[in-house]
């Protein structure tokens, strides 16, 4: 029994070794086979690339075909537009009048050709149509239009008009020449009295400014002083004020009250030197003492001779000068009211 099952498994073994090598051949067959179309397939592959590549040129080719044969067709319906609108020809006619069929008539004389005299002679007589010489006319043509430059046939009426709008031009040019100088007259003029007007005014208010601050400051001494004597329409005017016992060089040294009371020198300086109607003043004194405002009080009896005052304060010693008083007072109900009063 065992012999024959190691007989039985020898017999198996020997055809599993024979089937193994059948399939080692078949598979070597079949990566042979692989192989082979791999590169098969490689070479459809280049190849289809290589039909892609030259589709894509023969597409761009065509392409710029289609749009060369459209610029041409457009070019040609420009062409015949041209000529109906610029000659007045059908294209036909156009062509058959002078396509390249026809003779071409002589050319013109050249600056400084003469022609001969012949009719008959080669230079009088058309040649046949060639593109290469033709296309030279052409650009000797255009050069020469070239320098010849634009013709406008409404030359005429466009300088008629400029003449005209040039001579209404310079009539009013010479009208604001004219007008320029009278107002420069006008101007100078009224410089003139400006600055006379300006020189009187200062004249009369440095004097009145002069003895109204010596009034004011007993024993001080004040003046007005102009920055650039030489130029009345662009000076300045400084205020030079010496209280007494004081010397100073600007009036920010001074004190409030002195400081107030120069500016009310020059203010009265103003109105005795142009006197006025009447006069307006805001609480002038006050920061001043009693005794400055007995001064000021006096130079204001002064300009009640000429003139109405009308004095904005809260002094008593000027209320007692006034001729009437007007305030607002406040009864016991709480309501205000305006009051006036007359002294005199």
């Amino acid at each position: 029994m065992a012999a024959a099952v190691a007989a039985g498994a020898r017999q198996l073994l020997a055809h599993v070794e024979v089937s193994l090598v059948r399939a080692d051949e078949e598979r070597r067959a079949a990566e042979q086979a692989k192989a082979g179309h791999e590169q098969e397939l490689i070479a459809e592959r280049n190849r289809g690339r290589e039909l892609s590549s030259e589709l894509d040129k023969l597409t761009d080719s065509v392409h710029r075909g289609e749009v060369l044969g459209a610029e041409k067709r457009l070019r040609v319906e420009q062409l015949e537009a041209k000529a109906l609108e610029e000659l007045g020809v059908e294209p036909a006619a156009l062509v058959g009048e002078y396509g390249p069929d026809q003779p071409v008539p002589p050319s013109p004389p050249a600056e400084g050709e003469e022609l001969p005299a012949d009719p008959e002679h080669p230079r009088n007589q058309p040649v046949p149509y060639v593109r290469a010489e033709q296309e030279k006319r052409l650009k000797a043509a255009e050069r020469a239009y070239q320098q010849l430059g634009k013709v406008n046939p409404l030359a005429l009426e466009e300088f008629a008009a400029l003449e005209e709008r040039h001579n209404f031009l310079s009539e009013q040019l010479e009208d604001l020449k004219k007008t320029r100088a009278d107002l420069l007259q006008v101007i100078k003029e009224v410089d003139v009295r400006v600055e006379q007007v300006f020189t009187e005014a200062y004249r009369d208010t440095a004097r009145e400014f002069e003895g109204v601050f010596s009034r004011l400051f007993p024993g001080g001494e004040g003046r007005l002083v102009l920055t650039d004597p030489d130029d009345m329409l662009g000076t300045g005017v400084d205020v030079e004020a010496r209280p007494p016992g004081k010397k100073v060089k600007r009036l920010s040294l001074l004190s409030g009250g002195e400081r107030s009371l120069t500016a009310v020198a020059l203010l009265v300086s103003i109105f005795k030197a142009r006197p006025s109607p009447f006069y307006v003043m805001d609480e002038v004194e006050a920061a001043l003492d009693d005794t400055n405002l007995q001064r000021l009080i006096g130079i204001m009896a002064e300009l009640q001779e000429s003139s109405q005052l009308i004095v904005i304060t809260h002094q008593k010693r000027t209320m007692e000068v006034a001729d009437a008083l007007y305030g607002v007072s406040m009864q016991g109900d709480g309501v205000s009211k305006v009051i006036s009063q007359r002294l005199r």
